[in-house]
């Protein structure tokens, strides 16, 4: 990750330091504080370039990489924001011919801000949990299935938590089981790189119990492309990812589906395998596999990781009335309702309609990163209701 991103973030650590250096530090501050001033840049540069040599997507230890994106949005954000508000208003001081440098206190507030974003991100926002409640009306609903509760979590990134947040984890699968579900889903992302960050929490989540069971999809992390390795050991990573998810009771469907049934009336579950860009993400999607023996007017709830796929796939090639997906995570910062994932995806967190068909994609309940803020963990409880369409 940091492999790809090193130059760039070289640049964020010494571009600031050099414009603070030159424009308030070196005419006002003795040798030994200047030179002082330098340390903390000179350390993050080399744990820069160490991050940088390593050949996995992260270190296996998860505790190096939160160490030194934290110390980033500690010592090298703030100065960063700072720089670039100061140099700004620097400009339109020399420009306008104004007395004082203005950007200079906006970049001081916002510096402030940034530090407040990180430590509430950090020890406050990454241990909330929400509960959103969902209803979804379709005519094509069997009657028996009215009120049918299905709750849905997704991208658990159970590597993140370690033995110190395993109560966070522990707490949310009592959420879900107190809402007495039907149906529990997981839509993809259970692990951060490979199964062994899975095995320590098996007796967690092995309490999650509903009266259809559990169903999941695999995703991104799910497969084994984040790690540097031969090709027998990915192969043997993945099949170990799946064989936990069996040992837990779940059913794991990978390109394929199940009935359910009340009576003679029947629903179907789909699950498609992680469906992305098959550059960044892997595309194992196949729609006619996932929906083989189905017919048109089945009702169909589709799961899959990638909610891209909704528009590429799903809504083009199939019949399904309601996909429920994850893996934006909403980037784990949202502002004012707004997040920045939103110039990469449509659908990024929430409900989408399109006619009535419609997507949930939930914003997950970890990260690889163990840092929300104004996206706090959320479980997704979606009652469906055989009628018409609210207004939305």
């Amino acid at each position: 990750m940091i492999a790809k991103i090193v130059i760039p973030l070289l640049l964020m650590i010494l571009v600031p330091d050099i414009y603070i250096y030159l424009n308030h530090i070196r005419a006002k501050t003795r040798l030994p504080l200047r030179l002082l001033w330098w340390l903390p840049s000179l350390s993050m540069v080399i744990y820069t370039v160490c991050m940088g040599c390593m050949r996995d997507f992260a270190p296996r230890d998860n505790a190096i990489l939160n160490v030194y994106l934290f110390l980033l949005g500690l010592t090298v954000v703030p100065k960063l924001v700072f720089a670039m508000f100061s140099s700004a208003g620097l400009a339109l001081q020399k420009v306008f011919r104004m007395r004082r440098n203005y950007g200079m206190a906006m970049g001081v507030f916002l510096a402030a801000g940034s530090l407040y974003v990180l430590f509430y991100g950090s020890f406050i926002g990454f241990g909330k949990l929400d509960v959103r409640h969902i209803d979804y009306y379709s005519d094509t609903l069997p009657a028996s299935f009215d009120g049918y509760r299905i709750v849905q979590f997704s991208d658990a990134h159970v590597g993140t938590y370690g033995r110190s947040r395993t109560g966070l984890l522990s707490r949310a699968v009592d959420s879900i089981n107190a809402r007495q579900p039907d149906m529990i889903v997981f839509t993809g992302d259970l692990q951060n790189m490979h199964p062994g960050e899975i095995r320590p929490h098996i007796p967690v989540l092995n309490r999650l119990k509903a009266h259809d069971g559990v169903f999941s999809v695999l995703g991104n992390h799910d497969y084994a492309d984040y790690i540097a390795a031969p090709q027998s050991v990915k192969e043997a990573n993945e099949r170990e990812t799946v064989e936990l998810q069996t040992r837990m009771g779940w059913t794991l469907l990978r390109n394929e589906n199940r009935a359910i049934f009340r009576g003679t009336d029947s629903i179907v579950i789909a699950g498609m395998e992680n469906d992305g860009d098959g550059k960044h993400f892997p595309r194992k999607g196949d729609i006619g596999k996932t929906l083989a023996g189905v017919s048109d007017s089945a009702f169909v709830v589709m799961l899959e990781h990638d909610p891209t796929s909704w528009r590429n796939r799903i809504l083009p090639h199939s019949n399904a009335a309601l996909t429920l997906s994850g893996h934006t995570h909403a980037m784990q910062f949202e502002l004012f309702g707004w997040s920045p994932v939103a110039f990469k995806y449509s659908e990024w967190g929430g409900m989408y309609y399109e006619n009535t068909r419609a997507i949930n994609v939930s914003t997950g309940l970890g990260g690889f990163i163990p840092f929300r803020f104004g996206v706090p963990g959320e479980i997704v409880v979606i009652t469906l209701h055989k009628g018409t369409k609210q207004l939305h």
